[in-house]
C-alpha cells in the first residue's frame, strides 16, 4: 500500500479531538467517562462521522474516499490518543506531581514524612520548601485575574517523566510485536474488541453490517432506553430505566451482611462485546467472581475478620489469591508459547534467513528495544528513588506480569476494562512489613503506584496489540501502523499535557472530577504515611492466601490444558476481584444466558445470525454517551448514567 498521507492527517485531527473531548468530558462535566474503556466511546463517535463523510464520498469524488486500511489507521491513532489523555496517563500524572504539595498540612505531616526524599527534577515545586507553593494552590484552586499558567514550572518535570513515559511505551510496542504472532497466528484469540470497527471499516467494501436490519434493532434498544433516562435526567416526571441495582444491601444479617460491594450493572454495549466471547468463559467469568462474595459469607460464618486490599476494592484474602494466580498465568503463557518464544530469541541472537517483514518489527529491534525500554525505565525508577532491587522487580511485575494478563483480558475475555487487584509493592508486604522499604523507596512508589501501577484503565499494550489484529483485519503493512501509533502517541503526549494544565489552571481542579483531582492522586501518600512513621505490621494471611491463588492456578491450568471440556477458565479466577469484573460480571452473566439459549434452542445459524444484532447495541449504547456528552456541554445540563463507572 502507498503510504497513507491522507489517513495520517486526518487521524491527527481526530487525536486532537479525542483529547479535547475527553479532557473536557471526563474533568469537567464529569457525568460521562468517555476515556477510560479499552474501547472508548469517544473514539466511535469521532469514526462514525468520518464514515459517514467517506461513504458520501465515495459516490461523488471517489479519489478523495478512504479504503478500510486508512480508516482503521485512524481508528487505532483515535483509540491510543483517548487512551493517553485519559486514564492511560495524563489525567494520573499531572495532578499527581502538584498534590504532595498542596494536600500536606500538619495533621498528616506530608512535608516532614515525603518531602526530602522528592527528587527536585521530578515535580514541579520546590522539594525544600513549605507546602502549598503557589504553582500546586493554582492549579487546584485557579489562577486569579491576569496570571499565567506557570508552564516554565512543569515543563522539566514532565520532560523528566517523558524519559520513564518513553521507556514504558517502548517496552511495551515492542512486547505487542513479540506476542502478536503467537497471540493471533498461533492460539488464535478473538480479539472481541476490535470486531465492531473491523465491521464498519469492511462496510465500504462489502460487509452489509449497516443494512441489516437486526443491526438498526440493536442500536435502537440502548438508544431507545438512554433518550428516556436522559429525558428523566432533565424532567423527574419521566420514569428512569434502572440500569444498576446494589445487591448487597438485600443482605441485612449476619454472615450474608459481610458481602462485599455487589453492583448488577446492565450495560448493553458490554453484553454486545461479551456475546462474542465462548460460553464457557462467559461462565468462568462470572462464577468466580460470584466466588468471591461466597467466600465473603463463608469467611463471616466462621468468624474470621481478614482486612482489605489496600487501595483496591476487595478483600485482602482474595486479593493476595489473584497475586498467586497472576504469577502462574504468566508462567503458563510462557510455558505454552516457549516454542515461538524460543525461536525469537534465536533470530534476536542470530538473524535467521526466515522473513519476518510481516511483523511490527524485526524480531533482533524488538528483542533488542524491549530490553534497552525496561533498562531505561529501572534506571529512570532507581534514580527516582527506588533501590536498585526494587526498580528491578516493580518494572517487571508491571510490565511483563500484570500488563500481560490485562492485555489478554482484552484479547481473550473481551473485557471493555483492564484494572488489577495489586500493586509490586503488594508483593514486598508478603515478606517483610511496608516501613522496612524505608522512605525514599516510599516515597517514590507514592509517585509510581498512581502513574504506573494501580490504575490500569487505558493501557496501551492492550491498544497495540488490537491495533495490530486490525491491520491483519484490513490487509495493512503492520509497519505502517506501527509509524501511526508513534505519531498519535507523540501528538497526544503534547496536547493532552496542554488541554489538562489549561484546564485545571482556568477552572480550579478542585471543582473537578473528584477521583482524578482528590482520590486517586493522593490515596498512595495515604497508604505509606503511616509506614513513614514506623507503623506497620506483618500479616501472615497474606503468604496462606498467595498459595492458595497458586495452588487453584495452577489446577485450573493443569485442567484447562488437558480436558478441553474443563469449563473453568484460569485467567477468570485471575480476574475475579477486580474492578473490571464487579462493574461486569452481571453483563458476563447476561450474555453466558443468551447465548446459551440461542445456541440450544437455535444453533450456530442463529448465533451468527444474531450477531449484527448485537454488534449494533454496542454502537446505540456509545453512541448515546457520546450524544449526552455534548448535549450537557452545550446546554450545561445532567446527563444520565452510564452503567461502566
Amino acid at each position: 500500500m502507498k503510504f497513507p498521507w491522507k489517513a495520517f492527517f486526518i487521524g491527527l485531527l481526530g487525536v486532537a479531538a479525542a483529547c479535547w473531548v475527553v479532557s473536557y468530558a471526563e474533568l469537567v462535566i464529569t457525568y460521562i467517562q468517555l476515556g477510560i474503556l479499552q474501547f472508548p466511546p469517544v473514539v466511535l463517535g469521532l469514526f462514525l462521522p468520518i464514515l459517514l463523510v467517506n461513504r458520501l464520498l465515495r459516490r461523488v469524488a471517489r479519489w478523495l474516499s478512504l479504503s478500510s486500511q486508512e480508516l482503521i489507521i485512524i481508528y487505532c491513532m483515535m483509540l491510543l490518543g483517548t487512551m493517553v489523555a485519559s486514564r492511560g496517563l495524563m489525567e494520573k500524572l499531572l495532578p499527581l506531581l502538584v498534590s504532595p504539595n498542596y494536600f500536606a498540612n500538619e495533621s498528616n505531616s506530608w512535608a516532614q514524612l515525603f518531602f526530602p526524599h522528592i527528587r527536585r527534577w521530578m515535580v514541579p515545586f520546590d522539594p525544600s520548601g513549605p507546602p502549598r507553593q503557589k504553582v500546586a494552590v493554582r492549579f487546584f484552586e485557579g489562577l486569579r485575574y491576569g496570571e499565567p499558567i506557570p508552564w516554565g514550572d512543569w515543563l522539566g518535570p514532565l520532560l523528566a517523566w517523558l524519559i520513564l513515559v518513553a521507556a514504558v511505551f517502548t517496552t511495551f510496542f515492542c512486547l505487542a510485536s513479540i506476542l502478536r504472532r503467537q497471540w493471533v497466528d498461533h492460539e488464535k484469540l478473538s480479539f472481541p474488541l476490535v470486531q465492531l470497527p473491523l465491521e464498519m471499516a469492511r462496510e465500504e467494501t462489502s460487509t452489509p453490517f449497516f443494512r441489516n436490519r437486526l443491526t438498526w434493532i440493536g442500536i435502537g434498544l440502548p438508544a431507545a432506553v438512554f433518550l428516556v433516562n436522559g429525558l428523566s435526567s432533565w424532567y423527574p416526571s419521566v420514569p428512569q430505566i434502572t440500569l444498576q441495582y446494589q445487591i448487597n444491601q438485600l443482605f441485612v444479617s449476619r454472615p450474608w451482611n459481610a458481602m462485599y460491594y455487589t453492583p448488577a450493572f446492565l450495560s448493553f454495549a458490554a453484553v454486545g462485546f461479551l456475546y462474542l466471547l465462548p460460553s464457557e468463559l462467559l461462565f468462568a467469568l462470572w462464577f468466580f467472581f460470584v466466588l468471591t462474595r461466597v467466600q465473603d459469607v463463608v469467611y463471616a460464618a466462621y468468624g474470621m475478620e481478614v482486612g482489605d486490599m489496600p487501595l483496591y476494592p476487595t478483600r485482602l484474602y482474595i486479593g493476595y489469591q489473584v497475586m498467586g494466580a497472576y504469577m502462574v498465568l504468566v508462567g503458563y503463557f510462557f510455558y505454552s508459547s516457549w516454542p515461538y518464544l524460543k525461536g525469537v530469541w534465536a533470530r534476536a541472537l542470530k538473524p535467521v534467513p526466515e522473513d519476518d517483514s510481516r511483523e511490527l518489527l524485526p524480531y533482533r529491534t524488538a528483542v533488542i528495544g524491549l530490553v534497552l525500554g525496561f533498562t531505561t525505565a529501572v534506571a529512570w525508577a532507581h534514580a527516582a528513588g527506588l533501590s536498585l532491587w526494587a526498580a528491578f522487580g516493580a518494572m517487571f511485575v508491571y510490565m511483563f506480569i500484570v500488563a500481560i494478563i490485562m492485555a489478554r483480558s482484552t484479547a481473550e475475555c473481551g473485557l471493555l476494562m483492564t484494572e488489577t487487584s495489586f500493586r509490586p509493592v503488594d508483593i514486598y508486604r508478603l515478606f517483610a512489613p511496608t516501613h522496612m522499604l524505608g522512605p525514599s523507596n516510599m516515597t517514590a512508589f507514592a509517585f509510581l503506584d498512581p502513574s504506573l501501577f494501580r490504575d490500569q484503565r487505558g493501557l496501551v499494550l492492550t491498544g497495540f496489540l488490537d491495533g495490530l489484529k486490525m491491520a491483519d483485519g484490513v490487509g495493512g503493512s503492520k509497519r505502517v501502523f506501527g509509524a501511526a501509533f508513534v505519531v498519535a502517541l507523540l501528538a497526544a503526549l503534547v496536547l493532552a499535557a496542554v488541554f489538562q494544565l489549561w484546564l485545571p489552571y482556568h477552572r480550579g481542579g478542585i471543582t473537578m472530577y473528584s477521583y482524578v483531582y482528590q482520590a486517586n492522586n493522593i490515596w498512595a501518600f495515604q497508604d505509606y504515611a503511616p509506614a513513614m512513621a514506623g507503623q506497620s505490621l506483618m500479616d501472615w494471611h497474606r503468604q496462606v492466601f498467595f498459595v492458595v491463588g497458586v495452588l487453584v492456578a495452577l489446577f485450573l491450568a493443569i485442567m484447562r490444558t488437558r480436558f478441553a471440556w474443563w469449563p473453568f477458565h484460569p485467567l477468570a479466577y485471575a480476574l475475579s476481584a477486580s474492578w473490571t469484573l464487579i462493574v461486569f460480571w452481571f453483563p458476563c452473566f447476561v450474555a453466558w444466558l443468551v447465548k446459551t439459549l440461542i445456541l440450544r434452542y437455535g444453533g450456530m445459524r442463529l448465533y451468527v445470525r444474531m450477531r449484527p444484532f448485537f454488534l449494533g447495541m454496542i454502537l446505540g449504547e456509545f453512541g448515546m454517551a457520546v450524544f449526552w456528552a455534548v448535549v450537557s456541554w452545550i446546554f450545561n445540563a445532567p446527563a444520565p448514567f452510564f452503567p461502566w463507572p
